[in-house]
């Protein structure tokens, strides 16, 4: 005759091995569906062209793109895809995120990191896109765009994120800001950027941020903090880079040093 007590603890048994069995298949499905989608990851990057109406957006849009040679944009479309591939847009206040918003936030990730090896902002998961400005409960103010690491978000505002490349040349790009405190953030968590070039560029922004640097090319943001310079170095980088290397040609350089490519060579042998 089984007891009560005997008849609780089969009953607890049997719960623990069910509950058991459902982590184990879990687990078994997750490892699967990871492997599956790195094998189709992998084919649908290295075998797959980019669609034309995506091409016809970058070659519309993207100047960055529009100046390379065709091996060099094989290679970008090849790691725009991927970019794509591995993150999650997320709209904000709108119906949906386009097929254009998703090329062309994620042309500037690949832009700011094409002189790299293979780097895609693994930390940052998602990417969130607002029509417009978006007040924050955080700062409580609106912002335009920011990047948090702890949530490993990427927020954009798609108006202000457009006008950024409107004006090739105005130093402004909130694209390229945002990937900058994106791929700073991700160097942190996975370091692949060199010890030596961070080194030299801390020690000329040190000098370039000091009073008697303002008002030369950057704006009084890029003083707010080490971020925020770096930030706004990287659009001048891109939209600028004559009037920079003219203004401050040992930061330029040592932009060249970090980001392993020089704009003013675009097209040529600035990038591997």
């Amino acid at each position: 005759m089984i007891e009560d007590s005997d008849f609780t603890g089969y009953i607890f048994l049997a719960i623990t091995v069910i509950v058991l069995v459902i982590v184990v298949f879990k687990s078994i499905i997750l490892v699967i569906y990871d492997i599956v989608r790195a094998i189709y990851g992998y084919y649908y990057t290295h075998h797959i062209p980019l669609k034309e109406e995506q091409k016809l957006i970058l070659n519309k849009y993207q100047y960055y793109y529009q100046q390379l040679n065709q091996k060099q944009k094989v290679k970008f479309e090849r790691r725009l895809k991927t970019f794509m591939f591995n993150k999650k847009f997320i709209a904000r206040q709108m119906p949906k995120v386009t097929d254009e918003m998703k090329v062309l936030i994620s042309s500037s990730a690949v832009q700011l990191t094409f002189g790299m090896d293979f780097t895609f902002f693994s930390h940052f998961r998602k990417i969130l896109v607002y029509p417009d400005s978006y007040y924050s409960k955080i700062s409580k103010t609106y912002h335009n765009g920011e990047v948090n690491p702890k949530l490993r978000v990427i927020i954009v505002s798609w108006k202000y994120f457009v006008s950024g490349y409107m004006d090739q040349s105005d130093g402004r790009n909130l694209g390229l800001h945002e990937m900058a405190h994106a791929i700073k953030l991700e160097n942190r968590v996975h370091p692949f950027m060199g010890r030596a070039a961070w080194g030299a560029w801390y020690h000329l922004a040190e000098q370039h941020m000091s009073y008697a640097g303002r008002g030369m090319l950057f704006r009084d943001y890029a003083f707010t903090n080490y971020h925020e310079f770096f930030a706004v170095a990287v659009e001048n980088f891109f939209e600028r880079p004559l009037e920079f290397k003219h203004i401050k040609p040992e930061l330029y350089e040592s932009m060249v040093y970090l980001l392993k490519q020089d704009p003013i060579k675009i097209g040529r042998s600035n990038v591997r």
